[in-house]
């Protein structure tokens, strides 16, 4: 009977010993280096966040900047530039009598200018003054004509590089940019292209007064010859 008691306690604090030990084994156990290794983890994972949204937000500001580089200037000035070419050229063309032609200026001066022949008749060289005295004038016109449409063409000058600063000014890319100095550039070369065409018409007039000199002072011996030899001198 006294073993019996004996084991049956011994059994029972066994039990509530095992009782007992059960909810401290349940317990989170705190470690340090584990911690620290799972916020290290957890930093590096928000810096490779980071930096792919900042590559994110650097290759979006790359192609805004890209579509302003590429975007075309909204203005052109190349249709004015083109008008005011065309009316230069236009009055260079209806140059009178003696145009600008390389063959028919050669015929002229073979025919009109130069020597005169003594077998010409009186008529022959009234007629021949007459008619270079003609060209000179008509030079000199044609000359003030290119002249008046160059100075024409001052006023579309300046609109066009008003607006081609302002457009330059305000450009948004390297292309618009770009595109502005060019037409500035082709602006320079309409404004070289009407001073070329006046002192070529200026040049013209003058060229064509200083053969019809010339040819009046060949004139005026041949006449002097003439009235020689019918005074038997």
């Amino acid at each position: 009977m006294t073993s019996r008691f004996i084991v049956r306690p011994l059994g029972l604090c066994a039990a509530a010993l095992a009782l007992a030990m059960t909810p401290a084994q349940a317990l989170v156990v705190y470690d340090p280096t584990n911690y620290a290794s799972n916020v290290m983890q957890a930093a590096r994972a928000l810096q490779q966040i980071n930096n792919q949204i900042r590559s994110l937000q650097n290759e979006a500001t790359s192609l805004v900047n890209d579509t302003k580089n590429l975007a075309s200037l909204p203005f052109s000035s190349l249709q004015a530039l083109q008008q005011q070419v065309r009316l230069t050229q236009r009055l260079l063309g209806q140059a009178q009598r003696l145009a600008y032609d390389v063959t028919q200026i050669e015929q002229a001066f073979s025919t009109k200018y130069g020597d005169i022949a003594l077998s010409s008749s009186d008529a022959d060289l009234v007629a021949g003054a007459r008619e270079r005295w003609s060209t000179s004038v008509d030079a000199f016109e044609d000359a003030l004509k290119v002249q008046a449409g160059v100075v024409g063409n001052i006023d579309g000058t300046r609109t066009s590089m008003d607006d081609l600063v302002s457009a330059s000014q305000s450009a948004s890319g390297a292309l618009q940019a770009a595109q502005a100095g060019n037409q500035l550039v082709a602006l320079q070369s309409q404004q070289l292209a009407d001073i070329t065409a006046m002192l070529a018409a200026q040049g013209r007039a003058q060229t064509i007064e200083a053969a019809r000199a010339a040819t009046a002072e060949a004139e005026g011996r041949v006449r002097f010859q003439r009235f020689m030899a019918r005074s038997g001198q």
